[in-house]
């Protein structure tokens, strides 16, 4: 029985090589036994612990701001109190201390401490984060670091063996296994930019930031999420692929962020019915379903009813997939798109633009809402599944009227004065006519509310 599950196991590990990769060590030198031990003892030593504080916030009272009475209270300063969180990362330079973790870990934190298989403890700079993404990137100022080797996501397969390394519930680093359960995953309303590998090996609280590597030893994820009842895991763990990571990454070495800037078109998904109306082999691809005017798309010669399958040689696969690889490319970069239009193949080349600007909400147009800016909310945004119509707020200044009067960035405003407004345009009419008030209707995450300002 034992030389049975010992053969499983060479077979198991044979054929979850990739073709042409070195030969992995299938056998652990003490014990004789299949062990994926000597591959770990390679990769471990770049998976870390973090250890983040930060300050939560307690209800603000008049008093509070009383310097007489907070010395008598000998309440500090800073009303608060610490708290301290635990996730994981990954070290993806050891030349310059580079490690790349979870937005969500390192989130207000005021004090960040990597901790290293070694035990060795490192006070963390943060380089940069790209919350679309969930990637933070820190910096660590030590010798003798060993980095894992970036792999290419792009290459994967559902039901490649793959290997989860984080620190669960702040025990210290773990190892899970387990296979790519799927690929492309989206509209999961995490984050902005959805593209996850899709895995069952145990991915708990704290594994956050960890690393998902392949058995060649590569860095091909960086976890980010679970899906569970308790909120642990239940076999469906979600990581950022590497691609994205690495082009997070660069940006933020080479700019302190990510500059994502537009391509001017909207897509959708191509349907089963569409596919066969356009004679098309797949339903890969997205269908171009408008245009901006002077946009680099429409310089590009990209028409309505397009389908484009590739980006930059890379494979499309729906329309979020296209939205996703637009937001990695830095302004100003001329980018290759593969079409098809009327059934035949062709190529076009598009150099990506600034974003547009953001209009804000002028004192003259309406007083109340001064210092928060709007914007349309756009058929391919992850946002457009929530609502039909309405517009977003991105941006509010701190103590502005806006401000002041309840609005907060990422609320969703529906309706101004119990009318519909579906654009900016709709919008900025509606509060402009608005003579004895506004009555606001938005949605601020799940949660529908009503703001009424005098």
């Amino acid at each position: 029985m034992t030389k049975l599950l010992s053969t499983v196991l060479i077979i198991w590990l044979t054929l979850a090589s990739p073709a042409g990769a070195a030969a992995l060590p299938l056998t652990d030198s003490k014990g004789g036994v299949p062990s994926l031990a000597p591959l770990l003892q390679d990769v471990t030593p770049a998976v870390v612990n973090i250890s983040v504080l930060t300050r939560a916030a307690i209800e603000d009272n008049p008093l509070f701001r009383d310097p007489f009475f907070r010395r008598f209270f000998n309440i500090p300063d800073q009303a608060g109190r610490q708290e301290r969180s635990a996730g994981s990362g990954v070290i993806v330079d050891a030349i310059n201390g580079y490690v790349l973790t979870n937005h969500h870990v390192i989130k207000n934190a005021q004090q960040v401490i990597v901790t290293l298989k070694d035990r060795r403890q490192f006070q963390a700079k943060l380089v940069g984060v790209d919350p679309g993404t969930d990637i933070a990137l820190l910096k660590i100022e030590a010798r003798n670091l060993q980095a894992l080797r970036l792999g290419n996501s792009d290459l994967l397969n559902v039901g490649d063996f793959v290997v989860a390394i984080g620190n669960p519930f702040g025990l210290g680093q773990t190892v899970t296994s387990g296979i790519v359960s799927a690929l492309g995953r989206s509209g999961l309303d995490i984050e902005g930019y959805e593209d996850f590998i899709q895995t069952d090996a145990s991915i708990n609280p704290g594994n956050s930031g960890g690393a998902l590597v392949n058995l060649r030893g590569e860095l091909i994820g960086i976890n980010t999420a679970i899906i569970g009842p308790s909120g642990a895991s239940v076999g469906i763990g979600f990581a950022v692929p590497s691609v994205i990571a690495k082009m997070v990454l660069d940006q933020i070495v080479r700019f302190g962020e990510v500059r994502r800037g537009r391509l001017g078109a909207s897509s959708e998904d191509v349907t089963y019915d569409l596919s066969q109306a356009l004679g098309l082999a797949s339903t890969e691809g997205a269908i171009i379903s408008s245009i901006e005017p002077s946009s680099p798309a429409e310089k590009a010669g990209i028409k309505i009813r397009d389908v484009v399958v590739t980006f930059n040689s890379r494979t499309v696969r729906n329309s979020a997939d296209l939205r996703n690889k637009i937001g990695m490319v830095p302004i100003g970069e001329t980018v290759e798109l593969g079409l098809i239009r009327d059934g035949r193949p062709l190529t076009t080349k598009a150099q990506i633009a600034k974003p547009l600007e953001i209009p804000g909400i002028s004192e003259e147009t309406a007083p109340q809402l001064a210092g928060a800016s709007v914007a349309n909310i756009k058929p391919g945004s992850p946002l457009h599944r929530k609502v039909e119509g309405g517009v977003l707020v991105p941006k509010v200044e701190t103590n502005s009227p806006a401000w002041l009067n309840g609005i907060r960035p990422g609320d969703i405003i529906i309706e101004v004065n119990r009318q519909k407004v579906r654009s900016v345009q709709e919008f900025l009419a509606a509060v402009k006519t608005s003579e004895n008030g506004i009555m606001l209707r938005l949605l601020r995450g799940d949660l529908r509310l009503t703001i009424v300002i005098r």
